[in-house]
């Protein structure tokens, strides 16, 4: 159930013509009464020697009371309510009785209070109602309305219990501005997949991404092709800016603004430069572009696959960083991705936008390597989908979703609803990119392994039996990536790895219960641990950035370091 309290307005009889008409689409169906502020107010609808003008006259009585001057301006309190189109149908005493106790608990009309406010609930359609109320009480007093829209949040969730609906989560007050109906239905008649006011949120997160200073973003936002304002102070400081997409016009013809806050709260420039103020100054940032999307990938899956091991233990304002961060690891993959993933890996940074954002403050400058890891990723270009680009693609959207679910068991713990759910959907649009994404290079390396003789492919068998718990070796064993961690593994001991430690290493660092396959994830684990190409038909990157320090690569020795001879066993 999603109770909206509309913009106030000055007329109600206009609010009655809407609701009593056709609809813009002619959506409206059988227009009547289901409850009214004294259980018999005429109904237009269904009387028709009733007129919109005597109800209306009704509605606004109470403003007589008030010289012209002391009326309130905007008198006319508008709140829909819209079940989901799961939920079953409400029968129009189940509407009146939801109307009753929304208009209690927002303070429009409190039966144990005596005086309220007039007020009418009109359904034109099968899911949802429309509250109309006059804001001047029967005893002259005004409503209080404080919070009015938390309270009939919570009072939805109430009903939804009662009344056998689908259980929304509470909001924690840090979501972005939903669209208004009038934006949705502009976009429609426009022919837009999403609103201006989408599209700009989107386009802004882009620019952000990975981005170090004022000037880098705003010529990020000038190369998108949007529209930039900003708002500079008499002292010539920036003070903020606001965006338009080009042809987005109204009545008058002219571009349709919007704040960066009004897209989303960690949009406003003061906010942004909040994520400038943890970045390093040292060469650190000044660090070359990598040479390429491989290098760039798998660069990233490293800081995230780093960010992983370490988030279930940071402080809260640590984690709030990372997650942060994450959204712009996201958004950066999805500008940078091939044709074949960039749907879902758009809709992925999309929906987990609302999971970047809490009530715990980040505390930036833990976030460098993630950050730092978008920048890369926009500045090394779009992958192209195959080869080495088009391997470490799936390598890091491997790595993305372990931080995404990460991030979903950690606002879970918080009991941030919304955002957990937010992020258990970005982690299911991550699972469609990665199956995309890693179909080529697992079908590669599974026809590799299943052309192992005997004697290479049983020792990788005892070793997973070795390395990994009886339950866990055997469901690897049994699944279809096997033959391509077989080969992962014959790989990694060609390369002078001790493989069998850095198999039960892969396998202890992070649980894996998550995981749709679990070789696949142990594949690209060992192959980033172990610097081994992620397209086996290339050659070993000579930047790969392995970050592997513990006693499994102590073990083995680093062969990159010690030369030809530590390869040998």
């Amino acid at each position: 159930m999603v109770p909206k309290i509309h913009k106030r307005g000055t007329r109600t009889i206009g609010l009655l013509y809407y609701l009593y008409g056709p609809g813009k689409a002619e959506e409206h169906v059988d227009p009547h009464l289901v409850a009214s502020w004294d259980h018999a107010a005429p109904d237009p609808g269904r009387d028709p020697e009733t007129t919109y003008k005597h109800l209306q006259q009704l509605l606004d009585q109470p403003l007589a009371l008030f010289d012209e001057d002391e009326r309130p301006k905007k008198h006319v309190w508008h709140l829909s309510v819209r079940n989901g189109p799961a939920d079953r149908i409400l029968s129009d005493q189940e509407w009146g009785d939801v109307a009753r106790r929304m208009v209690a608990a927002a303070g429009i009309d409190d039966p144990e209070q005596g005086a309220g406010c007039r007020w009418v609930a009109v359904r034109h359609a099968d899911d949802h109602i429309h509250i109309l109320a006059t804001l001047v009480r029967e005893d002259g007093y005004r409503p209080d309305l404080d919070f009015d829209a938390v309270r009939v949040q919570a009072e939805a969730r109430r009903l939804e219990q009662e009344l056998g609906l689908r259980r929304l989560n509470p909001g924690g007050g840090t979501a972005a501005k939903r669209p208004t109906s009038a934006e949705r239905h502009k976009a429609a008649r426009q022919g837009r997949e999403r609103t201006p006011r989408e599209e700009l949120r989107e386009t802004v997160r882009r620019a952000v991404a990975g981005a170090e200073s004022e000037k880098e973003f705003f010529d990020r936002l000038g190369a998108a092709g949007v529209v930039v304002r900003t708002r500079v102070a008499p002292s010539g400081d920036l003070l903020g800016y606001t965006v338009a997409l080009p042809g987005d016009v109204n009545a008058q013809g002219e571009p349709v603004f919007y704040p960066g806050s009004k897209l989303g709260p960690d949009l406003s420039l003061p906010r942004i430069r909040e994520r400038w103020s943890g970045r390093r100054t040292s060469r650190v940032a000044e660090q070359s572009v990598p040479s390429g999307p491989a290098s760039a990938r798998r660069r990233a899956s490293t800081a995230l696959w780093q960010a992983v091991l370490v988030m279930d233990g940071a402080d809260d304002g640590v984690a709030a960083a990372y997650i942060a961060a994450a959204g712009e690891v996201l958004d950066a993959l999805a500008k940078t991705s091939a044709a074949h993933t960039r749907r879902e890996l758009r809709e992925a940074a999309f929906v987990f936008e609302r999971a970047s954002r809490s009530h715990v403050r980040a505390e930036h400058g833990h976030d460098r390597a993630l950050r730092q890891a978008a920048r890369d990723l926009v500045y090394s270009g779009p992958a192209l989908g195959r080869g080495e680009d088009g391997a470490t693609t799936a390598m890091v959207i491997d790595a993305v979703f372990f931080l995404v679910t990460v991030a979903a068991h950690w606002h879970g713990k918080k009991a941030h609803a919304q955002q957990a759910a937010a992020a258990q959907l970005a982690a299911e649009h991550l699972r469609t990119a990665y199956r995309a994404a890693a179909a080529q290079p697992m079908g590669v390396l599974a026809v590799r392994g299943r052309s192992l003789a005997l004697p290479v492919l049983r020792p990788q068998i005892l070793r997973v039996r070795e390395a990994l718990p009886s339950a866990l070796a055997e469901q690897v064993l049994a699944e279809a990536g096997w033959a391509a961690l077989a080969a992962t593994l014959a790989d990694a001991e060609a390369a002078g790895y001790d493989a069998t430690a850095l198999l039960a290493d892969a396998a202890a660092r992070r649980e894996l219960a998550s995981a749709e396959s679990v070789s696949d994830v142990l594949v690209w684990r060992l192959r980033r641990a172990a610097d081994l190409p992620a397209d086996t038909q290339g050659t070993p990157l000579p930047d790969g950035g392995s970050v592997l320090s513990d006693p499994a690569r102590r073990k083995a020795g680093n062969p990159a370091a010690k030369g030809p001879q530590s390869r040998r066993r």
